[in-house]
């Protein structure tokens, strides 16, 4: 190297004037010394690279034996313990039902649905570890925005269908939440908050933002470890009474909810302040039973609020029938006062799944729903109404469906026979977001005493961003 630099100063004489070569012999002074500094660090390096190896070679050979001791005790542990078990087919209805039952516990911890899958066989696990053990990055609360928008033509004015009336069941709906007006509807903003709160206890929180006013939707507590299968819930909550309503309404196939629900408990369904208690069996297939006191604030079905006036009780299953079709059923009982006696409600739902694929199925959903409910003069109404749809998912994006409503028993001297018809066909660009076109042919709603026939064909828009899981079918 020395050569080198000799070399590049005779060079460098014979080029550059001798102003030039003193400034060439500085810089590569310069260059020397770098060189010497990069050496001397190059074998620091590689001393420090020895001594490591050493440590953990000694370490290694002073921990062996204690290793292989406990190898050796695990193999033969395990082969003392080890029985030849038959392998189950994994059971689809327990796993798409869980889906269901495990996606409002989703909904207050921001995991995915695996994750609150996997957190119930942990429970035992947690429990244990105590709070010292906790992720505090839990903590941080997942945010969704929910908007839902429409353009509607209706062959009715706006003036007459806000004073609508379904003969027998309430005769002004008051304010309507979604599609009120022909035109263009803002129906609502949705603003989710959820988190985990501790170890045990999950909170979600729903608010609806209409044009005028900030409306607590829902806002409870859920438990994450409960033994014996118990999960409890208090606060505002939506009622898991049969299968639609316990979802809100970016969630339903169809722009409204079913008749019949609209009929006992008004659009937005049976929503109130309350405590649910749910169980599920430790069975091959899925089973699950719940109980839940509300403060009976509907006023649809119930409006006596002076004290907890409401109880609804149900039980729900699924069974598997192939490889690839599930069948869910479930039964429902519920109880609650009005200014004359006690209401009560009975509900029956039946939905058959068939997949196809990942991303096709179709799915065929019912309920069945029947009221006696005491009137003024010691009259009581027995009314009974159901829906049945169809949804066909042709892949991830395109899906469409039809639905027919009725209202089949009234009061004496009101109509039967109330009847609504639709069908929808809906794109879904991204996952949460949807487009939807949807005609329906209604029979059911009374003008100033009398009937006409409403048709509606409505465009709408759902988009949901944030942190939000997949909703249960």
């Amino acid at each position: 190297m020395k050569k080198i630099f000799i070399f590049s100063i005779v060079a460098a004489n014979a080029l550059f004037a001798d102003s030039d070569i003193e400034e060439l012999k500085k810089l590569v002074m310069e260059q020397q010394k770098t060189i010497q500094a990069l050496q001397t660090r190059m074998i620091a390096l590689e001393e420090t690279k020895k001594t490591a190896v050493q440590s953990s070679s000694e370490k290694e050979s002073e921990d062996k034996p204690v290793v292989a001791e406990k190898k050796q005790t695990t193999i033969l542990a395990s082969t003392e313990n080890q029985v030849p078990k038959k392998k189950k087919k994994p059971k689809r209805s327990k796993e798409n039902l869980a889906e269901e039952d495990e996606y409002a516990a989703y909904r207050t911890s921001g995991t995915s649905i695996a994750t609150a899958s996997s957190s119930e066989d942990n429970a035992m696990t947690e429990s244990q570890d105590n709070t010292s053990s906790f992720d505090q990055s839990a903590f941080l609360p997942g945010i969704a925005l929910i908007g839902n928008m429409s353009a509607v033509s209706r062959n009715i004015s706006n003036d007459e269908y806000a004073n609508y009336s379904i003969p027998g069941f309430f005769g002004n709906p008051g304010e309507l939440p979604f599609n009120e007006k022909r035109g263009f509807n803002l129906n609502y903003g949705e603003l989710e908050i959820f988190s985990t709160v501790g170890p045990y206890i999950d909170i979600f929180s729903a608010f609806h933002i209409a044009k005028d006013e900030l409306e607590i939707s829902e806002l409870y507590a859920t438990t994450r470890s409960m033994p014996y299968g118990l999960r409890l819930k208090g606060g505002k909550l939506k009622s898991e009474f049969g299968r639609i309503n316990m979802k809100h309404q970016h969630a339903w196939e169809f722009s409204s909810i079913p008749l019949v629900f609209e009929a006992f408990f008004g659009q937005e369904g049976l929503c109130d302040e309350g405590l649910q208690l749910q169980w599920v069996a430790p069975t091959d297939f899925y089973l699950m039973a719940g109980v839940e006191m509300m403060q009976g604030s509907n006023e649809y079905s119930f409006g006596d609020t002076d004290g907890i006036n409401s109880m609804v009780s149900y039980l729900k299953s699924a069974v598997d029938l192939g490889d690839m079709t599930t069948l869910l059923g479930g039964i429902t009982y519920m109880q609650g006062k009005n200014g004359f006696g006690d209401t009560k409600i009975y509900g029956a739902d039946l939905t058959l799944r068939t997949d196809f694929n990942s991303y096709s199925s179709l799915t065929w959903q019912n309920e069945l729903l029947y009221r006696e409910k005491p009137l003024e003069g010691g009259i009581v109404a027995d009314q009974a109404g159901l829906y049945s749809q169809l949804i066909y998912d042709y892949n991830q994006n395109w899906s469409g469906g039809i639905r027919y409503d009725t209202i089949f028993k009234n009061v004496p001297d009101e109509p039967e026979g109330l009847d609504k018809y639709s069908a929808m066909l809906m794109y879904r660009p991204f996952e949460f977001t949807k487009l939807r076109l949807q005609y329906s042919y209604d029979k059911s709603k009374y003008f100033a005493g009398e009937q006409k026939n409403v048709q509606e064909i409505l465009l709408d828009l759902t988009f949901e961003a944030g942190a939000h899981g997949a909703h249960a079918f």
